[in-house]
């Protein structure tokens, strides 16, 4: 009998996910999908309960179960991700890239002008980028909510002597794309409910929306990597971003979230970074970049941490040229590898 409470309680509980993967479904109507998930959680409970107390049709109703979930399984993974929904403003162009040497040139990189979050000037441009004038990149940490909980995003750093503290910096962000009626869920996110999108933006956009209008606490370390390493990694960035343009993916909270992207991209290139808790409890993640070398060993991890906090220095000069100077002024430098 234990055995079949045991299988019982693991047919609940992947039983859990379907009802869960139907109620965050993309089936039409706003009560269709709670209904769907509804009717599978009694068919679910009561096949439970027929293998536990009716042994004569244990055996049907598990074959019944099964079947069932195979169907819906089966269902989930044909929903194809689309290009083509009401998009939210900020999400409605996916960056389309060419590469030719050294010089990228890359479609709809954003830079909206803010007055609110919900309030602003929408812009989308065309940029181009020297690699050889790559000097290397910076990761940010952006809390939203929990401390174990972050958003993180990587800024690429140019040389420029036309730009206020001689770098001009392109950020990206992978983030989920969420449509004009959605809000961002991270349960919904584990199935299939957003597509996958690489933000490619101006620091005064994607940076200074968090500092400056949603008040989310936001770090900016300077990595140790070398511009060689930028490259390839910017580049792996730049190729997925293009390939997006064209077949789009879903995100998913769990699998191909904005941190497990960075450490994909980085894999990528030979560096076997391990994964560990620190990336799936990503608010730690400045953390395991510290602890794998990425970052300075200068000053200790909190003290790193501390002056590596930007949102007083980003307050009133979200529009300014200088935004990308103001919030480095004060941010501990360190050595480059080479």
């Amino acid at each position: 009998m234990l055995q079949w409470v045991g299988g019982s309680l693991l047919l609940l509980i992947v039983s859990g996910w379907a009802v869960l993967m139907l109620h965050y479904s993309n089936l039409p109507g706003d009560w269709l999908p709670d209904i769907a998930a509804f009717a599978y959680a009694l068919f679910a409970i009561s096949m439970a309960i027929v293998i536990v107390r009716t042994p004569k049709y244990r055996w049907r109703a598990i074959g019944m179960l099964t079947a069932v979930w195979a169907a819906l399984i089966a269902w989930f993974l044909s929903i194809a991700p689309s290009d083509t929904r009401d998009w939210q403003a900020d999400a409605a162009r996916p960056p389309r890239v060419s590469v030719d040497g050294n010089r990228v040139t890359i479609e709809n990189v954003r830079n909206f002008v803010y007055r609110s979050e919900t309030d602003f000037d929408v812009r989308w441009e065309t940029r181009s980028y020297d690699l050889s004038r790559l000097d290397g990149h910076d990761l940010m940490i952006v809390y939203w909510g929990m401390e174990a909980v972050a958003h993180t995003m990587v800024s690429f750093r140019f040389r420029d002597d036309t730009r206020p503290g001689g770098f001009d910096f392109l950020v990206i962000s992978i983030e989920a794309r969420r449509e004009k009626s959605e809000a961002y869920s991270p349960v919904a996110g584990a199935f299939r409910r957003y597509e996958l999108y690489y933000v490619i933006a101006d620091e005064r956009d994607v940076v200074a929306v968090r500092t400056n209008h949603r008040d989310n606490e936001t770090y900016v370390y300077r990595t140790l990597s070398t511009p060689e390493r930028s490259r390839g990694l910017l580049l792996n960035y730049l190729k997925t971003a293009d390939e997006l343009s064209r077949e789009p993916a879903w995100y998913n909270t769990l699998t191909d979230n904005c941190t497990n992207g960075i450490l994909y991209h980085v894999r990528s290139l030979g560096n076997e970074l391990p994964y560990t808790w620190e990336l799936l409890l990503n608010g730690y993640a400045d953390r395991y970049a510290y602890k794998a070398g990425g970052l300075s060993h200068a000053l200790s991890f909190e003290d790193l941490k501390r002056r590596s906090r930007i949102n007083n220095a980003a307050k009133g000069h979200d529009v300014d040229e200088s935004f990308s100077a103001v919030i480095r002024a004060g941010l501990p430098s360190y050595v480059p590898e080479r």
